[in-house]
């Protein structure tokens, strides 16, 4: 793929799947192995285990083609990317929940996929899923024996490749509009949202960061890329070339959808319930429109509060924090310890204490985006969006 990106090349990219993935999760479905293989990788959960009897051959070959990082892996980086993560935590996984995800949604066919394929009654269950899987890669052994975020990964691949499955098979999707479900396009797109855009909302969050931790930050993302079926190839090698292709995608995808709308509004009334209390409920919507800004902000239904304002405030207090860890080891121990305690909080709140498994869907949603279940409460109305 030739730097600089345009128009052209990124159409290249959206009618391009995973030809792995996509061939084993085709074999499984033919075979009606799906539900054998599902309930026998329950118990694989970390790399290097022993796999159980009965496992299809065409997963234990697929098992066999994805058990080990790619070759280039510079493991010096990858430990960079670690300690940065651990410095930065509670503000990493604040950027990846009010800003990253709100990000997915502002993108009308990547919503659209995002409302088939998880109930809007359980919006906690996704982002769970991301939040286990960045705290299995930030591990010390992320790619050793014994570890959760090789198989974490493996199964996320053919969760990718089943969705894209269903939606072929059934019909259900415009290829000649929006390419392939899940296309490297949107793959690529969505490995930007996870880590530059997350580098971005550091930025405006006033966190201080040297450009060796970011880049290291950048670097771990495209390791999880290529392990789930992303080629990089086509991927941005620095974070000068992944500005370029983010502002091209986000320019040529953005915009609003009912699909966005509903999404954000059960995003944010998922973290207004973990919110102890309701005084503080508007500061979570304040929290996205900071991070995503106005012009997102109101394509997502994200209502103005006088919060808005307030959620200002947030780099001048996180520059004391700052301040006091910079001049005290001690106050740097303190604040880490702090840090791993709320993203821990956080992210038991969302599992419930669970381990989240990633399966291959049997099916989809009966209706194409239409939410399924009992939705939550409603604690806002989002304003009409007019889609065009």
């Amino acid at each position: 793929m030739p730097y600089p990106y345009t128009e052209e090349s990124l159409k290249e990219l959206r009618n391009t799947g995973d030809e792995l993935a996509d061939a084993t999760v085709a074999a499984l479905f033919e075979s009606g192995d799906v539900g054998t293989f599902n309930t026998l990788m329950r118990y694989v959960s970390t790399a290097g285990s022993p796999l159980p009897e009965g496992l299809p051959d065409v997963a234990r070959e697929y098992l066999a083609a994805t058990a080990a990082p790619p070759a280039w892996v510079d493991w010096g980086e990858m430990e960079k990317a670690r300690l940065f993560f651990i410095d930065n935590n509670v503000h990493i996984s604040t950027a990846l929940s009010f800003a990253s995800m709100p990000a997915c949604y502002v993108v009308p066919r990547v919503a659209k996929l995002l409302s088939a394929t998880h109930s809007l009654a359980y919006p906690s269950k996704r982002m769970a899923e991301t939040g286990q899987f960045v705290v299995y890669l930030m591990r010390p052994d992320a790619f050793e024996a014994g570890s959760r975020f090789v198989p974490a990964a493996q199964k996320v691949r053919l969760l990718h490749a089943s969705i894209r499955h269903h939606l072929l098979r059934e019909g259900r999707w415009d290829t000649e509009t929006d390419g392939v479900p899940i296309c490297l396009e949107d793959m690529i797109g969505g490995q930007m949202f996870f880590s530059m855009l997350v580098l971005d909302s550091l930025h405006r969050l006033g966190v201080h960061m040297s450009n060796e931790g970011a880049d290291a930050y950048y670097y771990a993302w495209r390791v999880v890329g290529a392990m789930l079926g992303v080629d990089q190839e086509a991927v941005p090698k620095t974070l000068e070339e992944a500005r370029q292709f983010s502002d091209l995608y986000m320019t040529l995808h953005m915009g609003p959808s009912e699909d966005g709308v509903n999404l954000t509004r059960q995003l944010v009334e998922m973290y207004e319930e973990v919110v102890p209390g309701t005084l503080f409920d508007p500061i979570v919507g304040a929290l996205v429109r900071h991070l995503v800004g106005d012009t997102c902000g109101d394509w997502l239904g994200v209502p103005r509060t006088p919060w808005d304002t307030a959620v200002k405030a947030v780099p001048h207090l996180l520059g004391v924090l700052e301040t006091v860890e910079d001049r005290s080891p001690y106050g740097a121990w303190a604040l880490d310890k702090l840090g791993d305690l709320v993203s821990v909080f956080e992210l038991s709140a969302l599992t419930r204490g669970r381990v989240m498994h990633y399966a291959i869907p049997e099916q989809l949603k009966k209706e194409f985006g239409v939410s399924g279940g009992v939705p939550p409460k409603k604690r806002w109305s989002p304003p009409p969006v007019t889609v065009g």
